[in-house]
This record gives C-alpha cells, structure tokens and sequence, in this order.
C-alpha cells in the first residue's frame, strides 16, 4: 500500500491526511513539536495513520508533503528525501516568515528555494492556492462532471506525473503551469488563489461555501496573473 508522508499537520496537511486516509493510503504525520502532539489526530484518522519524526516521515513517505513556514524550511531533512517527489503547498509571508531576501527580489519563487534546499529530491508546487475547507469539500470520482483542477509546477517531468497520480488519488484533476519558476502564478493575491473554489468567486472564500473549479477556469486564472 502506498504511503503519504507530511512534514507539518496543520490545516493543509491534516486536510491532505484525511483525503488520503479516505483513498486508502497509509499516513504518516509528523510536526515540529513531536509525534505525541498528534495522537488525537492519528486518532480520529484511524489505524492507516500513525505519528513520526519529519525524518521518519520522509523516509516512509512514497510522496512527501512539506506544508510548514517558510522560514523552517531549513529543517526539512535532506537524506530520506533524496530522489523522491516533494509536494510543496507553501505560501511566502513575510509577516509570517520573515524577510526573504531571493523571494522579495523574485530571484526565485519559494518551491525553488524548497528545490534549492533539496537539491537531491524533486520539488512540485500543488495545493497552496485552496482554502483547507474547500480542499476537504471538492474531492470527486474520477470521471465526475464536476470534478475541481488544482496547479502543480516542477522542474522534474516524472515528480509531475507522481503528483499528477496523486492529486487524482485524492479527487482532483491537475493543470500543468511549468516549471517551478512559474510558480508565482498560483500565490497570494493572484486570480487563481483560493477565489476559483467558492461559490462567490471572490475575496469572501474563507467564508462561503466550496465550489468546483474547472480545469479551463484555472488555466484562466494563472495565464491572467500578474507580477
């Protein structure tokens, strides 16, 4: 049975952790703090998850989740990662994290400074521009009418096709924006951050209901997005 490893089991990754739980994969959640912080979620999730170490959860993971700040992406182990395909769903925030000098110049986009940091592992961009409740509400069937399209961006053609295979494991369609360079088109403040997926289209998201978004609403979206 294939494995999803999560580094951070916040709202992003305890989201993922349930839909994957749902698809029958196994989990392994793992957090700053220690596995004992998660019992109540391994708990709720029942016996296809258990709680670890990042590194454990790396080295377990058949596809890895990094869903932490930006600013602790310096902690994500580097050995157990190497050669594997690492989904990052990270957001740059500098109120959060910190001034990032490469990510204010826009030198790089922050899935490249995940890569730069991982030079060993290959770094796809998905799931940082939906709302976690929206990403628990949309997942369908693959041959769904209404089945949601999220981004993903690598540099890797095969971590592509592993991401692909997992978002559809999970209950989404995939819509290819290049390289990890383009990245910037599914962040913060961009048309196809978060608005694309509730029923208002708009800035209120947070607090409406989800809503599917086609692929041809996404690709839309990102070709509009300005810098």
């Amino acid at each position: 049975m294939a494995t999803l490893g999560l580094i951070g089991s916040g709202n992003i990754g305890g989201t993922l952790a349930r839909l994957a739980v749902d698809a029958g994969l196994d989990v392994v959640l793992s957090n700053s703090r220690g596995p004992q912080t998660l019992s109540g979620l391994v708990d709720e999730l029942g016996p296809r998850a258990r709680a670890a170490t990042p590194a454990q959860a790396a080295a377990d993971g058949d596809w890895v989740v990094v869903t932490i700040p930006l600013s602790a992406v310096g902690t994500v182990p580097q050995e157990p990662l190497v050669g594997k395909t690492v989904i990052d769903t990270g957001n740059y925030f500098a109120p959060r994290d910190g001034t990032i000098p490469e990510l204010e110049t826009r030198e790089l986009t922050d899935s490249e400074l995940l890569q730069r940091h991982l030079a060993e592992a290959h770094v796809v961009k998905a799931f940082n521009n939906i709302n976690y409740q929206h990403l628990r509400a949309l997942p369908r069937p693959v041959d769904a009418t209404d089945r949601t399209s999220l981004p993903i961006a690598s540099d890797d053609p095969d971590a592509k096709k592993q991401a692909v295979e997992l978002l559809s494991l999970l209950g989404y369609d995939s819509v290819d924006m290049g390289p990890l360079s383009e990245s910037w088109r599914s962040q913060v403040g961009t048309p196809a951050f978060c608005v694309p997926y509730s029923v208002t289209k708009d800035d209120r998201y947070r607090n409406q209901p989800a809503a599917p978004a086609t692929a041809a609403e996404i690709r839309a979206a990102l070709a509009s997005a300005q810098r």
